[in-house]
């Protein structure tokens, strides 16, 4: 009894190898996890804590965020700036859209003299709607 076997007829693959596709995507899950923390917008700030309502999204243009976290600290937008020049560089940010709001987020340990010297140089550049920013404060558990 004579076995033959044909090499010359190819048939189609009807399976898909996804063992490579699954690897590339745990690689790149590794990869977003290991950045996702890294990727903080802004300067980071240990804000006061305070009693109030929290701010209602009112439009969708992102604000001018000033940062200040010492004494010579002072960020617009993530960028160092001198608190003379402060003034001058939101109203240029104003230019494109008037309606933007001025968030201001000073650290716990800046002296009060700093944030009220930068409230003041805003006042008399006729910027009025200054936003604080605060972190709620935390509901003190009842002491037994």
């Amino acid at each position: 009894m004579a076995f033959s076997m044909n090499t010359n007829r190819r048939t189609a693959m009807s399976e898909i190898n996804v063992t490579p596709l699954v690897d590339v995507m745990l690689v790149l899950l590794i990869i977003f996890m290991v950045t996702a923390p890294m990727m903080q917008e802004g300067v980071s700030v240990n804000l006061p804590r305070a009693e109030g309502e929290p701010l209602v999204k009112q439009q969708e243009v992102e604000p001018i965020v000033i940062s200040v976290t010492g004494p010579g600290n002072v960020f617009l937008d993530g960028t160092p700036v001198q608190v003379t020049e402060l003034p001058q560089r939101i109203l240029e940010a104003r230019e494109k859209n008037a309606s933007r709001a001025v968030r201001l987020r000073a650290d716990t340990s800046v002296p009060y003299g700093i944030v009220v010297q930068i409230m003041a140089k805003l006042k008399n550049a006729n910027i009025d709607d200054l936003e604080i920013e605060t972190s709620p404060e935390e509901e003190l558990a009842p002491e037994r």
